[in-house]
């Protein structure tokens, strides 16, 4: 039998750790909500309705899962906060509260806090999470998109794919964007997987990511390895876009090759629909798990780790455990058939 994942919410705790610190003062409330089973969307919702606001006056800086306990921020604007006494929401609390002088917006965290429970895990299978867990922490772990980004049913990459063969989009361009956005994930994921180099390694032709400052540069020959070592500099794939710096050499091989695997035009020259923009960026191949624990206990591998903004704690345990794990509660037993 598997390990299991999420066979409560209380398994899957994650907290929000914002960008910036808040000033204490401003035109914006910033709350820090927990919320369980509950999304996000949902919450941000609830709060413009009780505080009778467009549903854009109401920030957040990233989605987060349904089935998990998350303590997330929201921000709304201080002229309307004195209604926050009279809002309600199933399954949410606000935790605290404090002032800044503008709304928070999509991407503005440092990172997440994840605290996991693992559901019956083996004592062998414990210790090679454990090694494994120390190894990553140590190389990086690989940077790829977990499977949620690809819609429900896995599709909304090909759904991109054909927006940009076809140059014109069904629906809002909200939902045309977030497919757009799952391929050029697809495309991401897809080079991480062809890169023969080390994640710890940066070759002649790479496009680098300085970590500290998020600049990008390209690599005309390998640089000091104690930058890599020090988890200072690490390689990037594609987020394509008319306006993404490109590689150059073998790197710029493998980013032409997964775009060929989805027949996309050059993505240079791109006809989009209109309204829509995709510029493109960068994205680091590897980050670095930090502020890690493991502790394996009574058949639970219990997991506490930080991860940057953008990266999945799915990934991880997905790495930490290869030979698979399911989601959800132990399925019921079945009822007794036998005849009384």
């Amino acid at each position: 039998m598997l390990p299991r994942i999420r066979t409560a919410p209380e398994d899957f705790v994650v907290e929000e750790q914002l960008l910036y610190p808040l000033l204490g003062s401003g035109a914006h409330v910033y709350l820090q909500i927990e919320k369980r089973l509950c999304n996000t969307d949902d919450v941000a919702r609830s709060l413009a309705e009780a505080l009778l606001l467009p549903r854009q006056e109401v920030g957040y800086a990233g989605r987060k899962d349904r089935i998990a306990v998350t303590r997330q921020w929201f921000s709304v604007p201080r002229s309307a906060a004195a209604k926050l006494d009279d809002w309600h929401c199933p399954g949410t609390r606000i935790v605290s509260q404090d002032l800044h002088n503008e709304r928070l917006r999509i991407g503005q965290l440092q990172g997440n806090r994840f605290q996991l429970i693992v559901r019956g895990v083996d004592e062998d299978t414990a210790q090679t999470a454990t090694e494994r867990l120390a190894e990553l922490s140590r190389l990086g772990l690989p940077n790829r998109f977990g499977r949620q980004r690809f819609g429900r049913d896995g599709k909304n990459a090909e759904r991109g794919a054909r927006i940009l063969r076809q140059g014109r989009a069904r629906g809002n361009r909200r939902a045309a964007w977030l497919m757009l956005s799952a391929l050029q994930s697809a495309v991401f994921n897809r080079v991480l997987e062809l890169r023969r180099a080390g994640l710890d390694e940066l070759l002649p032709g790479d496009v680098a990511l300085t970590h500290a400052t998020g600049e990008v540069f390209l690599v005309s020959e390998p640089p000091d390895d104690d930058r890599l070592r020090r988890f200072e500099l690490s390689p990037t794939g594609p987020m394509f876009g008319t306006k993404m710096k490109w590689p150059r050499g073998e790197t710029a091989e493998i980013e032409q090759r997964a775009m060929a695997e989805f027949d996309l035009p050059d993505p240079r020259r791109l006809d989009l629909p209109r309204g829509l923009r995709l510029f493109g960026d960068r994205r680091a191949l590897r980050v670095q798990p930090v502020a890690t624990e493991i502790v394996w206990m009574g058949g639970d591998l219990h997991l506490t780790f930080e991860l940057p903004a953008g990266s999945y704690a799915t990934v991880l345990l997905e790495e930490l455990l290869p030979a698979g794990f399911t989601e959800g509660p132990e399925p019921a037993s079945a009822p007794d058939e036998t005849p009384g």
